[in-house]
């Protein structure tokens, strides 16, 4: 995992009317880091993920992509990125090689039919669906989906909102996976989650975000996961 900043958040702060959504967060996510941002609902966690997506305008503070100010060129982080919604937002009437062809021609990517053929493979999308209509695909075949097309769309960051809400245990063991191969070959993955043991298996650092705030933070030491029981404690507002 390499150190150069790629998301950075600098004194963060977003307000609606009279709310603070988001009060004064400072953090670097540098390239080939998986990074999660934890805390339960209301915590803010949404409202970062449009900030640097630049849905959301930042009142103090920037929330910077890859150099590009979220507030002030939106276009150009949403040009450099890829985004992984809770519910992956795809046409239920076309297949999944469909899809890709169809989004990728939106975007103006070329790809021949090898390269989507390999992008599928590589998340591990079951050949025998790639014809089929995406109404009849599972909620963990949609993320695949969605995930070949960022691939293919060779996005440096991704950001992802609940990626494993909804699945079983084998398919967010396999979309743990994935996206450790992905930061492992120079991805910046983002994902913010509720999911405790989710994120320790998988990130190499989280942050627990609470009412707007930052509240803790945990790193991985070495290929050890970063421990369950502590940030569980630390999430649940007990004593580690």
């Amino acid at each position: 995992m390499q150190t150069n900043s790629v998301i950075c958040a600098d004194a963060l702060t977003v307000r609606v009317e009279n709310r603070t959504l988001l009060d004064n967060l400072n953090f670097n996510v540098g390239k080939g880091e998986v990074f999660a941002l934890l805390g339960g609902n209301g915590a803010g966690k949404s409202t970062t993920l449009k900030t640097f997506l630049g849905l959301m305008k930042a009142s103090r503070g920037s929330a910077t992509v890859l150099g590009h100010n979220a507030t002030t060129h939106p276009n150009d982080v949403q040009k450099s990125v890829a985004y992984l919604p809770e519910s992956v937002t795809l046409y239920g009437h076309l297949s999944g090689l469909e899809n890709i062809r169809y989004f990728l021609s939106v975007a103006g990517v070329e790809k021949s039919d090898e390269d989507i053929f390999a992008a599928l493979r590589k998340v591990a999308l079951q050949e025998d669906s790639w014809n089929k209509a995406l109404s009849n695909y599972s909620k963990g075949m949609r993320q695949k989906t969605a995930i070949a097309l960022a691939l293919l769309r060779n996005a440096p960051v991704l950001f992802l909102d609940e990626p494993t809400s909804g699945l079983d245990p084998a398919a967010i063991d396999e979309f743990n996976a994935l996206v450790s191969e992905l930061a492992a070959n120079g991805a910046t993955i983002f994902m913010v989650t509720h999911d405790v043991y989710g994120a320790c298996q998988v990130a190499h650092r989280i942050v627990l975000l609470s009412n707007g705030k930052l509240t803790g933070s945990f790193e991985r030491i070495g290929d050890m996961p970063i421990d369950t029981e502590a940030v569980h404690a630390a999430f649940a507002g007990r004593k580690a």
